[in-house]
């Protein structure tokens, strides 16, 4: 569930005398709040911050906050500047936080309204020892387990939150030089598949909130499965690579997180099992009537890269299933038990062709065909290569 929308039911739950009994979640219950979103960390780079307002339940889009005021101090006297590029707000500069230094947020909103969070320290610098993948099995599931490990002998770190984004490489395994379309008259033309439609590459980010801490521990050691695929996942059919984020949180900051992952699990906001208010350390400062939701994060990061092949893991194993069932068919007037055709010719086949679902297959296979996904994967993902990728 996005962070937003987590937010708005928190407001709701708030506003609306504790949920203590049912209520119905109507649009006349919304109450509007400045929603924050930002990570400051030790890295070198153009920092960003993130401003919406809170959603009616029914949204599905969340409306930025454009047009703030938005900077950063610290107890040294600099001044951070942001620019709201229309989805974010950027720094002008680069910087990174520094140990032993305070930061502070300051938003003046469009409207008015002000805003400033507490001021932060950044966490203690704690890298990723190793990104390591291999074969478990978890919940009767066999997969692949990937698992970050870091060490702190000072057990300064304690509180951990990762990220991770995910890309794969994809083989369309019907691909053919040999294509057929449909003309303006009905008859099928011949013609030659480009090759860049048989390799692909996909990707996905985390969304969910990763969270652990070692305070039940002898040591400040961590070995914790940031994620798991089913090895009957197709995205790690041919190579798969990971990029993970680990950020050491104050005790504060990993409070808050944890709180909104127990809300995004949480069945309903009218259950008699509330999780209670979310409070961060952003307050209003002019106006206590000027609701404000999130955190102003300043936290070490590290980052780490791992790749795999499926045959790395699993030698000499089928691989997953496809994303579509590729065992080629034809179409035929009548279906019958001595027929091989499944395929209904008078009701599927033109359909099929002008909705683009179907490709010609290979010559030697006359007149059988293919889902498209099958012979062109940029049917659902990009023939871009990523510049970081490693074969």
């Amino acid at each position: 569930m996005p962070i937003n929308k987590i937010l708005y039911i928190l407001t709701v739950c708030f506003f609306i005398q504790g949920c203590t009994e049912t209520y119905p979640l109507l649009t006349n219950t919304y109450e509007e709040a400045l929603v924050v979103e930002t990570t400051i960390t030790n890295e070198l780079k153009t920092q960003e911050i993130k401003l919406t307002k809170t959603a009616k339940f029914e949204d599905e889009k969340y409306q930025p906050e454009i047009g703030a005021q938005v900077f950063i101090t610290d107890d040294g006297g600099n001044q951070y500047d942001f620019k709201d590029n229309g989805e974010k707000y950027i720094s002008t500069i680069e910087f990174q936080a520094v140990p032993d230094r305070k930061y502070q947020l300051h938003i003046k909103t469009a409207d008015g309204r002000s805003f400033e969070s507490s001021p932060e320290t950044l966490t203690t610098v704690n890298p990723i020892q190793e990104l390591n993948a291999s074969v478990e099995t978890q919940d009767d599931q066999r997969g692949v387990a990937i698992k970050v490990v870091s060490y702190d002998p000072n057990r300064k770190s304690n509180y951990y939150r990762y990220e991770y984004e995910e890309t794969y490489k994809i083989i369309a395994p019907k691909w053919t030089s040999a294509s057929m379309t449909l003309d303006k008259n009905n008859v099928l033309v011949p013609g030659v598949n480009s090759p860049d439609l048989r390799v692909c590459y996909g990707d996905k980010k985390s969304t969910d909130i990763l969270l652990t801490n070692t305070n039940d521990q002898n040591e400040d050691r961590t070995n914790y499965t940031v994620r798991f695929i089913s090895n009957k996942n197709y995205i790690i059919t041919t190579r798969y690579s990971i990029f993970v984020k680990q950020y050491i949180e104050s005790l504060g900051a990993y409070t808050y997180y944890r709180s909104l992952k127990e809300m995004s699990g949480t069945q309903s906001i009218t259950s008699p099992k509330q999780p209670g208010i979310l409070l961060g350390n952003i307050r209003a400062v002019d106006n206590s009537k000027s609701k404000v939701l999130g955190y102003f994060d300043v936290a070490s990061v590290s980052s780490d890269r791992l790749y795999f092949n499926y045959e790395d893991l699993f030698p000499n194993e089928a691989p997953p299933p496809y994303v579509e069932d590729c065992t080629p068919f034809c179409y035929t007037d009548v279906i019958s038990s001595g027929n091989p055709c499944t395929h209904v010719l008078f009701n599927d086949y033109k359909g099929d062709l002008e909705r683009g679902r179907i490709i010609f297959f290979m010559p030697a296979l006359s007149n059988y065909w293919v889902y498209t996904a099958c012979g062109d994967c940029t049917s659902f993902s990009s023939n871009i290569k990523p510049p970081f990728w490693i074969d």
